[in-house]
């Protein structure tokens, strides 16, 4: 695409921000905006939902940052749980590159489930792009119109958009991102701009989308400067949960049962510092998701305990192959055995997570550089527009 074409579009946008009453800052900076009067504003208090959105480039230049995501999206939603500890937490995911790719965008619906999101995230491997400009506009009206947030007005919602080039100007179909963070301004969505790079017209760009989405700006490192911290709890903490695995018992459908294997073994087979974030985040959550080890539905030892099932009252057929012979007073004693065990181990745990927690934290306060990744960013902006 012509350079000049490209540039004179987001200049129209820039003018668009202005008239809005939007200041522009300066380069470099974490930029935020007042928001107009009249218009929605954030909720005050305590909100009773959180919901999260990110809008990531996959095209073969976000090969790091992508990665560094897998590694950290339970770090993530951990800062989320730390900050609001009884909010319900959903994120979801839009994944976008350009036309002519694979896909344009692949989106992930916002959801509590949060192990079927890392597992989509997973399934992300940085290709295509290649003309520079990709399909941002679009990516953003998917995000805003497309993933069904809660209308309620005790929710918190973000988007996190991150990439590394600027949005195509010159596809006659798409809703200009102008436009789309409009309703995104009405609908109280707040839009946060993470640049991977250094890119001149990217900066532009993603100056304008937090501006109107006010949200806020910030330029991280293009390979995204995720940093893994290994602690000395990590491997007692995976074999902790190891222990829980077996505490899962699927039931249902045997679609459903699959999903809470899969889960399991995905959870299992996690890098160290991803599956001591994963534990954090369980433990920080066990009373308000009645103490699951995988989210979603379909194990039954959870919905027992939460009073949403009664093992006596599953049908045989929807039992795992093992338990289907047992007598409804053997199944019960052993969903109550597993119970049992789970809470012993999911207190032994929260000791151990504890420990590695304070570990870490000491040990990041040792790498100020660390600050700029696309984790600590995430986090910080979390912090700062949960509460």
């Amino acid at each position: 695409m012509n350079r000049l074409i490209l540039v004179a579009g987001l200049a129209t946008a820039l003018m668009v921000a202005a008239t809005s009453g939007h200041a522009e800052t300066a380069p470099g900076q974490a930029t935020a905006a007042t928001r107009p009067s009249g218009t929605s504003v954030a909720v005050l208090g305590e909100p009773a939902r959180v919901e999260v959105a990110f809008v990531l480039d996959t095209t073969g230049s976000m090969t790091g940052l992508i990665d560094g995501a897998k590694r950290k999206i339970w770090a993530i939603a951990d800062e989320i749980r730390k900050t609001q500890p009884n909010a319900e937490i959903r994120i979801g995911l839009v994944a976008y590159r350009d036309r002519g790719d694979a896909y344009v965008t692949d989106k992930t619906e916002l959801s509590t489930d949060i192990h079927a999101v890392y597992g989509k995230l997973l399934q992300f491997q940085a290709q295509g792009g290649g003309d520079w400009p990709e399909s941002v506009n679009e990516a953003l009206s998917v995000a805003v119109n497309g993933l069904g947030w809660t209308k309620a007005p005790d929710t918190r919602r973000l988007i996190f958009l991150v990439g590394d080039a600027p949005p195509h100007m010159d596809y006659v179909q798409d809703i200009p991102f102008t436009d789309t963070l409009k309703i995104a301004e009405r609908e109280g969505i707040v839009v946060d701009a993470l640049q991977a790079g250094n890119a001149p017209d990217t900066a532009l760009a993603w100056k304008t989308i937090a501006q109107l989405g006010h949200g806020r700006y910030v330029q991280i490192p293009q390979s995204g400067g995720v940093v893994s911290i290994p602690s000395p709890f990590d491997d007692e903490i995976i074999q902790l949960q190891l222990r829980l695995h077996r505490t899962i018992v699927p039931y249902g459908s045997k679609k459903q049962q699959s999903e809470v294997r899969s889960k399991a073994a995905m959870a299992a087979a996690a890098p160290a510092s991803a599956a001591s974030d994963m534990a954090s985040y369980g433990v920080r959550a066990g009373s308000a998701a009645a103490r699951k080890v995988v989210t979603g539905e379909g194990d039954l030892v959870a919905d027992v305990i939460a009073k949403r099932a009664e093992a006596a009252k599953v049908a045989r057929e929807d039992l795992p192959a093992e338990l289907q012979a047992l007598s409804k007073p053997e199944l019960e004693a052993t969903i109550a055995a597993k119970s049992a065990e789970r809470d012993h181990l999911q207190s032994e745990l929260a000791a151990v997570v504890a420990k590695r927690d304070a570990f870490v934290a000491a040990e990041r306060a040792k790498q100020p550089a660390a600050k700029d990744g696309f984790d600590r960013v995430v986090e910080d902006l979390v912090r700062e527009q949960v509460k």
